[in-house]
């Protein structure tokens, strides 16, 4: 009886080790990108804009693009949209709006804290990489000329829009 446990013990911390080095290589993989960031950030003089995307199994789409020139915020736009119900090539534009340096941050939480590249990067470290591994597939990619692309968890077993974190579609000099 004493020599099935040790093998279990053996499997089970491989399959805890092998959870502990996914997470160590995701955030490797972030520091890594963070630091493209940082050279192409300062190539561009800080002055950027970037879009997010949050999608729906439902139809509904929801992109967010946030403009910074010289490290400040001077805009963000918001368009709504869902794929009509009648014909799933189509799409109906729910909500839109415009908010500009002099009204900033005026919609509310509809659209989420305004953040920097900088603090989505900080974000990711601090809390999407923290998330418990037993319990959520965690996600780290940098398909955007090697930044961020898209940072969160997914809680295991969850079927529909269960996606916490941030997407970035795209990332571009001002």
């Amino acid at each position: 009886m004493k020599t099935l446990y040790l093998p279990l013990i053996i499997v089970l911390m491989c399959m805890s080790s092998c959870k502990k080095d996914e997470i160590a290589k995701k955030h490797d993989d972030l520091n890594n990108s963070y630091r493209v960031w940082l050279n192409y950030k300062s190539s561009i003089h800080n002055s950027y804009s970037y879009t997010q995307n949050y999608g729906s199994v439902f139809g509904y789409n929801t992109e967010i693009k946030t403009a910074i020139k010289d490290g400040k915020f001077i805009s963000r736009d918001l368009t709504l949209t869902r794929y009509h119900p009648d014909n799933t090539n189509k799409k109906d534009t729910l909500k839109q709006w415009h908010e500009g340096a002099s009204n900033l941050n005026t919609h509310g939480i509809e659209a989420g804290d305004l953040l920097t590249i900088d603090d989505i990067y900080d974000q990711s470290r601090k809390v999407y990489l923290k998330t418990d591994v037993k319990k959520n597939m965690v996600i780290f990619e940098a398909n955007n000329n090697g930044i961020l692309s898209s940072c969160g968890y997914i809680p295991n077993g969850c079927q529909d829009d269960c996606f916490n974190g941030i997407n970035i579609s795209s990332i571009t000099p001002l």
